[in-house]
């Protein structure tokens, strides 16, 4: 799977919006490692968990 997303971009997930705004530390393979505002690093399935990135130029 190829994702739209590489270490530094802004994201944020939908379903849990509480966990502020990430950052995406690294990708490998399915695994998305973000470090978020109010939760910290977090290490998602990027299969199973919809992420929306926030485009700076918006």
């Amino acid at each position: 799977m190829i994702f739209d997303f590489e270490p530094g971009d802004k994201v944020y997930n939908p379903l849990k919006k509480e966990w502020g705004i990430g950052q995406v530390q690294s990708i490998i393979k399915e695994k998305i490692t973000i470090n978020f505002q109010n939760v910290g690093k977090k290490v998602i399935n990027g299969e199973n968990i919809e992420l929306k990135k926030i485009n700076d130029k918006d």
